[in-house]
């Protein structure tokens, strides 16, 4: 008999056929046809030299040296199937791991995430706030949450919600410039995120505006870094609605149009598709998803009917 090792296919079906002690009942569980599950016994049989079954009417019995081969088998795969089972459970169950977008982890998430806590005090989160993908196979992370069109290699996306632009200024600065005009933004200073969508020229177009003289007198790479320049006064800010709203509320900054643009970009809950069925993931996913429906509801009801334009209907812009 041959060294070499058989195919491992062919283990296998010999596996479940001796387990089973029938060739129809293997092929069933395997989803093959009978013919298969007796062609690859057969190889096995012709590989090995050895006689594994001796075939019956309606059943298949172990030869001796079937019955060796079997406890084997039995072993190993048996093994293998712990071996699968644990690397699919969760390996810290009390433990929630989250890498978050900066801008949306200080001017979003963090503000509410006392309530997740205190509605399941038996997590610990840590929150990474980090703007590049993490490598879930070199990282301990459990979720992400993305800003983008939710197309990630071999990871799973769950779209959270969408987001709106628009410009908003601190109280002092519109009191030192009482006569700003959208239409006319050449002696204002412009702050902007350096992503594609967040451009003022490309927003200001969009919404109908004259964008031929705008220009962004200062660009941050974050657009919490945007809202905070807006915050301290700096100038006019293009911010996403889910970041600013409470500042809004709270009186800190002004919202400067009735028209807000719909990036072709959303958030977007990112992990591997079986991260997903793990008890912790489903609480998070339930809860977040929960106040991004009560986020935008309340915002809605709240402020001034906006003309919204959809960028992606408007041939968008190219995605960073």
């Amino acid at each position: 008999m041959s060294e070499r090792m058989p195919p491992l296919q062919g283990l296998y079906y010999f596996y479940m056929a001796a387990e089973l002690g029938s060739f129809k009942a293997a092929a069933a569980r395997l989803y093959v046809s009978a013919a298969a599950m007796s062609q690859q016994i057969r190889q096995l049989e012709e590989r090995m030299e050895l006689r594994l079954f001796e075939r019956q009417h309606r059943k298949v019995v172990l030869t001796a040296e079937g019955q060796i081969l079997y406890h084997y088998t039995q072993q190993a795969f048996r093994q293998l199937q712990d071996g699968v089972r644990q690397l699919s459970q969760d390996p810290e169950p009390n433990s929630l791991s989250l890498s978050v977008l900066p801008s949306f982890a200080q001017h979003w998430l963090v503000p509410r995430l006392g309530e997740f806590s205190q509605q399941h005090p038996e997590l610990s989160v840590m929150l990474m706030p980090k703007d590049s993908l993490v490598d879930f196979r070199q990282e301990r992370v459990d979720l992400c949450v993305r800003y983008g069109k939710g197309q990630y290699p071999d990871l799973q996306s769950i779209k959270l919600m969408d987001d709106h632009l628009y410009p908003v200024c601190h109280p002092l600065y519109l009191q030192q410039h009482p006569s700003l005009s959208l239409n006319d933004l050449s002696s204002n200073t412009l702050i902007e995120d350096t992503r594609p969508d967040m451009d003022w020229q490309y927003w200001l177009k969009l919404a109908g505006f004259d964008h031929r003289k705008a220009k962004a007198s200062l660009k941050y790479q974050g657009t919490h870094m945007v809202i905070e320049g807006a915050l301290a006064v700096q100038g006019i800010a293009l911010v996403r609605h889910s970041l600013a709203w409470r500042y809004i509320q709270q009186g800190l900054l002004i919202k400067l149009a009735k028209v807000e643009v719909k990036p072709p970009y959303s958030y977007y809950l990112v992990a591997p598709e079986p991260y997903f069925n793990r008890d912790k993931i489903k609480q998070f996913n339930a809860w977040i998803s929960q106040q991004a429906l009560e986020f935008w509801a309340e915002s809605e009801s709240q402020r001034q009917q906006s003309l919204i334009i959809d960028a992606q209907q408007q041939g968008g812009c190219g995605e960073s």
